[in-house]
């Protein structure tokens, strides 16, 4: 398949599935990266406040702000800026997407991130990472080369080999769901 036809078949996938099972789901997940030493160790954490259709964070977002620097993205034109997650009033709804974006002084200390919780389409075994096609991440992971970077995905978003381009950024680890 290639990437047009395996984002049409994994947003199938994700339309059997019920907000409430994804969201059951994603917590295993989660709690599965919880464990990693890098997330134990990392002072300074980048991740993504989820939509319906990925990973769900807004639990974990919410139970580690207050233990460390949580950081999300907001969407600027073709790039993402990174602001502190300091709880659900500094919360407002992005411009381009509708998805909640914090507000507040800009992180710009991107040698400073520990750990990157990176949400994706599809992953494969090589821990490669497929995006909905934008290259938001893979612009933002260029940039931020000492950080730990982990996809978090479904059982069925994992496949044993998915197209690559030059510019698309793997990951150093891919979390999943046990089977």
């Amino acid at each position: 398949m290639d990437k047009k036809q395996l984002r049409k078949h994994i947003r199938e996938l994700k339309n059997e599935v019920s907000l409430a099972e994804k969201i059951d789901r994603s917590r295993c997940i989660m709690q599965q990266l919880e464990q990693l030493p890098q997330f134990v160790e990392a002072p300074i954490v980048l991740t993504y406040w989820s939509m319906d259709d990925e990973v769900f964070t807004h639990e974990f977002v919410e139970r580690w702000h207050r233990e460390k620097t949580i950081l999300l993205p907001c969407v600027d034109g073709d790039d993402l800026r990174l602001r502190q997650y300091t709880g659900p009033e500094s919360l407002r709804e992005g411009p381009q997407f509708g998805i909640p974006e914090p507000v507040g002084e800009e992180f710009t200390a991107l040698d400073n991130i520990s750990l990157i919780i990176v949400p994706g389409v599809a992953f494969d075994r090589q821990n490669n990472r497929m995006g909905r096609g934008r290259g938001f991440y893979d612009r933002l992971l260029k940039s931020t080369t000492k950080a730990y970077k982990v996809g978090v995905a479904f059982r069925f978003q994992l496949f044993d080999k998915i197209p690559v381009e030059p510019f698309d950024v793997p990951m150093n680890q891919v979390v999943s769901e046990p089977k």
